[in-house]
């Protein structure tokens, strides 16, 4: 019997046929080297990007620009841009024309809180055995505490908190009911959770005349901050907060590439590094200077790190996660053809609205679904070939199998939700909605809309399935013992 596991963040799926780390939620190499930031609502509008006149800074915004200033930071007399009052909250705000690729922002290495600062504090040998992200929020928690500390008026401008889903209360996280987003925020929090308690015995107890008192609602505040604002891709650099230059915002409306920012020297013979920020696109004077986060994000990723959505439909994305049975009774063949080709005992494929199906994602089924009498192909003669006959459709069975399991894992995942699409877009029409409302209420359609998309594909499949060619036609052809028509043919001796 070959089985085939379908499994995603809200759902589970087990159906047979006679033919079969660091977060917790799916992570990636590098799920803690954190992008870029927006500690505030959602993205603008161009109609929103030029700042009102009379919006002027707080005092400790005033205060963290004469902080920049006096350590050489920016100019007073000529800055290119400043912190200013903007719609998603703080900002930078050109203040002259700046052109594409100019550099706005240069900080110094020396003021950005990374790993290495952590090493070279007062706790940096309490921290040494700690994950980076872990040791950076110790020290940030710290830091905030400390009345002389040096990066006390940066502390002051961050936010208490932000849209991020791991700040939502109760209420509102049961308007995600349903989605995969709920199961990965709460994972997300209980992972925050766990690494606390692990902490706080092996070193904030130990340890209570170095630290204040730190809840767990600390440490996800420190959390939401490393995973809002800090920057990665750089040389050197994985894990790192640069005072104003996470200042600046979202906007889809711009390009994205990696040279919007980099650590280099200062001159031909200085050897101090510096954090380069630059424009993606032409800014005039009065407008936000803006970047793009990451274009490969989904609305859920969005609304997880940053605490905003878009409405733009390829945003909305769905994480089908593919498993290979260990009662599989060709788990060993299986994963071993699976490792050859870049996956393993399980595969995670997103599956974005109006896209077509990842790369990998058919093979990966089909080779989960095989079994019967089309075990044969997992025969080691077959080993360096399979990959690619699993390209293309197997058998009628493998492959029928494959649309019944995916339509049946749609329809499970959709009773989740409490709510329909109709229901959704209805309470997007009312115009001003609040901001967590709105993301849960994009966020649920968005899932759902993706699931429909899904189900469509394999529905259309499987009224295909009789006139697909499958392994065995193909195998005829190569060996010219198929005719024109498609019938066999037969030689008789003489």
């Amino acid at each position: 019997m070959a089985s085939i596991f379908l499994l995603s963040q809200s759902f589970t799926l087990s159906s047979s046929s006679s033919s079969s780390n660091a977060f917790p939620f799916r992570p990636t190499p590098s799920s803690l080297i954190l992008n870029k930031r927006n500690p505030f609502v959602k993205p603008i509008s161009p109609l929103k990007s030029l700042i009102s006149s009379d919006s002027s800074p707080s005092p400790s915004t005033q205060n963290f620009w004469q902080w920049l200033c006096d350590k050489g930071v920016v100019s007073s007399t000529s800055p290119l841009a400043k912190p200013g009052i903007v719609p998603e909250g703080l900002g930078l705000v050109a203040q002259r024309n700046i052109s594409q690729n100019e550099v706005v922002v240069q900080v110094p290495k020396k003021l950005c809180i990374n790993p290495d600062t952590v090493s070279s504090s007062d706790i940096g040998k309490l921290c040494s055995g700690l994950k980076p992200w872990v040791s950076v929020a110790l020290f940030l928690l710290r830091e905030k505490a400390r009345e002389d500390s040096t990066w006390g008026c940066y502390f002051d401008i961050l936010p208490q908190t932000t849209n991020s889903t791991i700040y939502w209360s109760e209420e509102e996280l049961s308007e995600l009911q349903g989605t995969q987003l709920l199961s990965t925020t709460m994972g997300v929090k209980d992972y925050v959770q766990s690494e606390f308690s692990n902490v706080k015995e092996e070193v904030i107890l130990p340890h209570s005349h170095l630290f204040p008192s730190i809840t767990v609602n600390d440490f996800l505040w420190a959390f939401g901050i490393l995973r809002s604002r800090a920057f990665s891709r750089l040389r050197g650099e994985n894990l790192v907060l640069i005072p104003l230059a996470d200042l600046i915002n979202h906007s889809s409306n711009v390009p994205t590439n990696d040279s919007q920012w980099e650590i280099k020297g200062t001159g031909l013979f200085s050897r101090e590094l510096v954090f380069a920020l630059r424009t993606p696109a032409p800014v005039k004077a009065g407008e936000q200077v803006l970047i793009q986060y990451d274009d490969k994000k989904s609305n859920a990723e969005l609304a997880l790190d940053y605490g905003f959505v878009e409405s733009r439909s390829d945003r909305d994305a769905y994480t089908l996660t593919l498993e290979i049975s260990e009662t599989d009774p060709f788990f060993g063949d299986k994963l071993d053809i699976a490792e050859s080709n870049g996956f393993g005992e399980n595969a995670y494929f997103d599956i974005f609205l109006g896209c077509s199906l990842p790369e990998g994602m058919l093979p990966y089924l089909r080779l989960v679904a095989l079994g019967g009498t089309d075990a044969f192909l997992l025969e080691s003669i077959f080993r360096n070939s399979v990959w690619g006959h699993l390209e293309l459709p197997v058998s009628r069975a493998n492959e029928e199998l494959i649309c019944r399991s995916l339509r049946n894992a749609c329809k499970s995942a959709l009773s989740g939700y409490h709510t329909t699409i109709e229901e959704d877009e209805k309470a997007m029409e009312g115009g001003s909605i609040d901001p967590r409302l709105e993301i849960a209420v994009r966020i649920r359609a968005g899932e759902k809309k993706v699931l429909h998309q899904i189900d469509r594909i394999f529905r259309e499949r499987e009224m295909e399935l009789d006139g697909l060619e499958y392994y065995q036609e193909r195998r005829l052809k190569q060996l010219g013992l198929v005719g024109d028509q498609g019938e066999i043919i037969f030689w008789e001796s003489n």
